[in-house]
C-alpha cells in the first residue's frame, strides 16, 4: 500500500501540478507581471508609464521563469498529493462501510475541493493572495496563523465528514472559526502602489486557479489509487 500511495500521489501531483502551473501562465502570471510594474515604479497610474522605453510586460515569454513555476508548482502538489493519498488510504483501510473498497471520482473531487477549502479558501479569509508591493507584516506571523489555519480548517472538515455525533459537529465549527475569530496578522497601514482592481484580479483568478488545481489532484488521486496493484494478481 505504501508504494501505491507513493506512485499515485507522483502520478497525480505532477498531472495537477501541470495544470495549474499552465492556468496560472495564461491567467495569474499576466496580472502578476502587470503588478510588478507598479512595484517597480514603471507605472504611476492606470494606463500611465513613467519612462518611455517601458514595455508592456504583460506579453512577456521568460521560458527559464515559466519552467520554473511549472516546476515547482508540480513539486508543490506532488507533496499535496502525498497528504491527500495518504488519507484516502488511511480511510480505506479503517473504514468497512465504504463499497468495493475504492473511493470514487466524484468523492476523489470532493476530497480535492476540501484540501483547497483547507490549504487556500479558508486561509485568504484573512490572508488574500496578494500582489507584489502591498503592505504586509512580518513573514514568520502570517505563516504560523496560516498554518494554524490549514490544520484547523483540515481537521474540522475531517470531523465533519466523518463525525457520528452533534458534539463532534460543534468541535468542528469550533475549529474552522477559530483563527478568523483570533483573526490574521495585519499591517498597521494599508497601502501601496498597485491599484486595487489589480489586486483584487489577482487574488480572485490565484483561488480560481487553486480550486480547479485541487480538484483536478483529488480526481487523479482517487484514479490512481483504484487501479489494481500488478504485484497481488
Amino acid at each position: 500500500m505504501f508504494t501505491r500511495v507513493v506512485i499515485s500521489a507522483l502520478f497525480a501531483g505532477c498531472i495537477a501540478g501541470l495544470a495549474g502551473g499552465l492556468l496560472q501562465l495564461f491567467f495569474v502570471q499576466p496580472v502578476l507581471l502587470h503588478a510588478e510594474l507598479y512595484e517597480t515604479g514603471q507605472l504611476t497610474h492606470f494606463g500611465s508609464s513613467s519612462s518611455a522605453d517601458t514595455h508592456h510586460t504583460d506579453s512577456t515569454f521568460d521560458l527559464t521563469r515559466d519552467l520554473l513555476s511549472l516546476g515547482f508548482s508540480m513539486a508543490i502538489y506532488v507533496g499535496y498529493g502525498l497528504i491527500i493519498t495518504a488519507l484516502m488510504a488511511f480511510r480505506l483501510d479503517n473504514d468497512d462501510t465504504i463499497s468495493l473498497r475504492i473511493i470514487s471520482h466524484r468523492q476523489g473531487m470532493i476530497w480535492g475541493l476540501a484540501g483547497f477549502i483547507a490549504v487556500q479558501f479558508a486561509p485568504s479569509f484573512g490572508l488574500p493572495p496578494e500582489v507584489p508591493g502591498v503592505a504586509s507584516t512580518s513573514l514568520e506571523a502570517r505563516q504560523i496563523w496560516w498554518l494554524a489555519t490549514v490544520l484547523a480548517t483540515a481537521f474540522g472538515i475531517w470531523l465533519i465528514a466523518f463525525g457520528r455525533t452533534p458534539i463532534v459537529f460543534a468541535l468542528a465549527i469550533l475549529l474552522i472559526l477559530a483563527p478568523h475569530v483570533i483573526g490574521a496578522p495585519e499591517p498597521q497601514i494599508l497601502q501601496g502602489p498597485v491599484p486595487p482592481e489589480i489586486a483584487s484580479h489577482f487574488a480572485s483568478r490565484a483561488l480560481g486557479v487553486g480550486m480547479a488545481a485541487w480538484i483536478i489532484l483529488g480526481l487523479c488521486c482517487s484514479y490512481f489509487l483504484a487501479q489494481p496493484d500488478p504485484n497481488n494478481d
